[in-house]
């Protein structure tokens, strides 16, 4: 109680459902899909809506790229494991949970990647977040160069190390430099950024960045995230694909993505390695992976190292899905990479779109709204898979077609 007698104890319910409210009011409130992947048949899928029982659907916005989630030897992989050692992984690297499918794995991707060591996180998100934050507290004075448009994850490893940064304009080399040429010379410096940036559909100039570093003295970080296994001769990403792996100081990548399945690693030289299992909390107090999710990466792993099959497949889709949106005038944002959005700029608008897709048509795509994208900028975001058909590219090109009619949506100039 005050003085004056009122209760000015905090209205918690208030304030929390006060939050929710202005996610609905701005249309960025996020529903999940109740969905389930039909095993071996990748797009296809059934959603659970309504009383009527599941509805079969397509996916579309999925980041398993190359559907190694359902690969035959994946699965096969995952089942041996399963029976061979069991569910779970029995606590963290250090306390029972370190197994030789853990160090196999972490040996393949730092061949992957020509690296002579890599570790395993729990998640790429996790990876990022625990290596910048720990890189940063170990080099006294750190200044980290962050691309704008860098991961969340990103932003909050960098946030997280409490060391000073500075933002460079979007895959701006020019600015890049400015800032680089305006620090001590003597001063730790690391420049992070990404190879594919997955909702600009773009590609870091990995090469010239490469070269300020070294005029700079800086060390190098880069997301590879949306990249493994879908670029370079073994699925190394745009690193190797540009040959210029060797360097950089840290790649960064996801085993949920392209590799189909859980988990995501850094490689690097054998000390920094080292360093971040030796110092990051991320690292040292989590659970690692069970084993089981382990050796369905390692399958999908060895896979893509010598199979681009499904990388040439899914550049394909890519590549022809593009050409009918833009050839229906739709507002398609053209890259070079395998990810095809298209610019809705409205957060309600871009979930109608979502909603008619779903309940009328049975295409299955989430829409991106802020804080994911700048405002103004909200989309639908397409992943065409190698297993997606030009029947099916048709059928989605001609209900995008409608429904932008529909709602009088403006088409692209």
């Amino acid at each position: 109680m005050s003085s004056d007698g009122t209760d000015e104890r905090v209205d918690y319910t208030r304030v929390f459902t006060q939050a929710i409210d202005r996610l609905h009011a701005e249309g960025r409130y996020r529903v999940f899909i109740d969905i389930l992947r039909n095993k071996g048949a990748f797009p296809n899928a059934r959603c659970f809506a309504g009383h009527n029982g599941p509805k079969p659907i397509t996916v579309w916005c999925s980041n398993d790229y190359l559907a190694m989630g359902q690969h035959p030897k994946v699965i096969a992989a995952m089942e041996e494991a399963l029976h061979d050692v069991g569910a779970g992984s029995g606590g963290t690297r250090n306390i029972g949970g370190n197994t030789h499918y853990h160090i196999d794995l972490e040996h393949e991707l730092a061949d992957l990647h020509g690296k002579q060591s890599a570790l395993l996180f729990t998640s790429g998100y996790v990876s990022n977040e625990a290596t910048l934050s720990t890189l940063a507290k170990i080099l006294p004075g750190c200044i980290i160069f962050s691309d704008e448009l860098n991961h969340a994850s990103m932003i909050a490893g960098i946030r997280n190390a409490g060391c000073e940064k500075r933002i460079f304009r979007h895959n701006d080399l020019a600015h890049l430099e400015e800032l680089l040429a305006a620090e001590d010379p003597s001063v730790p410096k690391l420049i992070a950024f990404e190879s594919v940036y997955s909702m600009e559909a773009d590609v870091a100039p990995i090469v010239a960045i490469c070269d300020l570093a070294d005029k700079y003295n800086a060390l190098t970080y880069l997301d590879e995230v949306h990249a493994v296994g879908m670029y370079g001769a073994r699925g190394g990403g745009i690193s190797e694909q540009e040959g210029v792996a060797h360097r950089l100081t840290i790649i960064e990548g996801t085993l949920g993505k392209a590799f189909g399945v859980m988990g995501g690693y850094i490689a690097a030289d054998q000390t920094i390695v080292d360093v971040i299992r030796s110092y990051a909390p991320g690292f040292i107090f989590t659970t690692s992976l069970s084993p089981v999710l382990v050796a369905g990466v390692l399958a999908s792993v060895r896979h893509l190292k010598a199979s681009s099959v499904e990388r040439e497949g899914q550049q394909a889709s890519a590549t022809l899905l593009k050409a009918m949106l833009d050839e229906a005038g739709l507002p398609v944002m053209l890259g070079e990479t395998h990810i095809v959005p298209i610019l809705v700029g409205d957060p309600v608008k871009a979930k109608r779109i979502s909603d008619i897709l779903l309940a009328e048509y049975g295409v299955y795509v989430q829409p991106i709204n802020y804080p994911t994208v700048p405002r103004g900028t909200e989309r639908l975001r397409f992943t065409p898979g190698p297993s997606h058909t030009p029947a099916m590219m048709r059928e989605l090109t001609q209900a995008l077609v409608e429904i932008w009619g529909r709602l009088e949506l403006r088409k692209a100039a």
